[in-house]
């Protein structure tokens, strides 16, 4: 039996690049592609920030996003799709912020490209941030703030855009949480809907180099979600080659110790199952 090794997080943006063209390039995507090697990963995928790109300009209406917004995503995607035709073991995606009532403007700029999974993922909720400060949980608490971070997410999850939901804990991102059951209600809230909508949870090392310093999710959302057969994706979250893979034997860990012996692959937004490497 093959094991596999998955790492389907991570940002091709070079973010020290002066040029638009020039950050998104094959070179780049052979330096992610070999630092995967030297870590034992067989595949990667990319799933760089859908706020940076023109194309996506007019989903947002946070300043935070507008300011980073330039890109082209063609660019990006022929980058990714290049490395693929030289047979690089790669897979096109993209992380999307969810926005309740955007769903059609987001589908219509996906629909552009053919991708092989998409990321969803809640970063601002009603325009206050999640992993910045000042935060959502500074402004409104901590309980109210896992309530509605938690209500996008399962919303996100039921939106049908997406493939994998990315570090689905990530209101844990300063370490602050609330009592344990309005943490459990608010974790059943989103996995009832995910459960129910074909789409993945991403086991992510990221939380590890974070204020929290834990992976995402947590035990109390990942052992149920596996009870309710959510299956799963592993990711870095690497924005810089040498990140690749970084903590995922963690994760691993993590994953079994939740029940899991399978990994998510994905291949033209078809996905299978494969032994957990």
């Amino acid at each position: 039996m093959a094991f596999v090794i998955v790492d389907y997080h991570m940002h091709l943006r070079d973010r020290h690049g002066d040029q638009p063209d020039g950050l998104y390039l094959l070179e780049r995507v052979e330096r992610y592609v070999a630092k995967a090697a030297e870590m034992g990963v067989d595949e990667i995928g990319f799933s760089d920030h859908i706020y940076h790109f023109s194309q996506a300009r007019h989903l947002w209406n946070v300043p935070w996003m507008l300011a980073r917004s330039g890109d082209n995503l063609d660019g990006y995607v022929s980058a990714v799709e290049q490395a693929k035709e030289r047979g690089l073991p790669v897979k096109l995606g993209l992380e999307v912020d969810y926005s309740p009532g955007a769903e059609d403007a987001i589908a219509e700029v996906l629909g552009r490209y053919d991708w092989d999974y998409l990321l969803g993922s809640v970063h601002f909720v009603d325009g206050l941030s999640i992993d910045m400060e000042p935060s959502l949980i500074a402004l409104v608490g901590v309980d109210e703030a896992w309530a509605r971070y938690f209500d996008w997410l399962g919303q996100a999850g039921q939106s049908g855009l997406f493939d994998v939901l990315a570090h689905p804990d990530l209101v844990k991102f300063f370490g602050q949480r609330p009592d344990d059951d309005t943490t459990g209600a608010a974790y059943r809230q989103a996995l009832e809907g995910i459960a129910s909508s074909n789409v993945c949870l991403e086991v992510s090392t990221a939380g590890l180099h974070k204020p929290v310093g834990e992976i995402y999710p947590d035990q109390a959302l990942l052992t149920p979600a596996f009870r309710s057969g959510i299956p799963i994706t592993l990711a870095s979250d690497a924005h810089v080659p040498e990140h690749v893979g970084r903590d995922l034997d963690r994760a691993i860990e993590h994953a079994r110790h939740a029940g899991y012996e399978t990994v998510t692959v994905f291949e033209g937004r078809r996905r299978r199952q494969e032994p957990l490497g």
